[in-house]
């Protein structure tokens, strides 16, 4: 098991605020300084997670996209595949957005896979607008739009306040629905 796979494991079995140099040595049968040969600290090795959970749900969101071929149906089907990526991998996407921990979101920015959900949402969108050259400040609005309201639902749900899984995702598919519609219509 390397120390990326050995931190995860340590995260699934206590949580994040169990994760220490220590423990991942322990998991691994190595001694605490042969980690600091890879990582300087415990921050890096959060940061490196949080690269990996943008790579996979990166990839989750194009072959979600690619399954379809009219921008509304892509944006169903890529929304899906963020909330199925949120609950697949749990404890990447606390790290990822700081839900129940603290998130080294300006460490986050710097990170070029962190830009990359963003921009596979934008394109679709402005497939989706049909309008021509929209506003930077347009596509960010009804990205945003998106993003709050599936983010949120599944914050909710991490903190264990949602309801069934069938309401939410009866609530997530109507919220989807709803913002495409306004965006076709506008």
């Amino acid at each position: 098991m390397n120390i990326l796979d050995a931190s995860l494991h340590i995260v699934k079995e206590e949580g994040w605020q169990s994760l220490s140099m220590r423990k991942i040595a322990d998991v691994i049968e190595y001694t605490a300084p042969i980690i600091y040969e890879y990582f300087s600290n415990k921050e890096a090795i959060l940061l490196e997670l949080t690269r990996r959970g943008y790579l996979i749900l990166s990839r989750d969101l194009q072959i979600a996209k690619s399954q379809h071929d009219l921008p509304a149906a892509q944006l169903e089907a890529m929304w899906l595949a963020y909330w199925n990526f949120a609950f697949d991998n749990k404890e990447l996407y606390q790290l990822m957005f700081g839900v129940e921990m603290n998130c080294c979101c300006d460490l986050v920015e710097t990170l070029p896979e962190s830009q990359s959900p963003f921009a596979q949402f934008s394109e679709v969108i402005v497939d989706l607008m049909n309008i021509e050259n929209p506003s930077k400040d347009m596509i960010c609005l009804k990205y945003y739009t998106f993003w709050s309201v599936v983010h949120g639902l599944i914050s909710i749900n991490i903190l264990r306040r949602g309801y069934s899984d069938e309401m939410n995702r009866q609530v997530l598919r109507e919220a989807i629905g709803n913002i495409i519609k306004s965006i076709e219509k506008a």
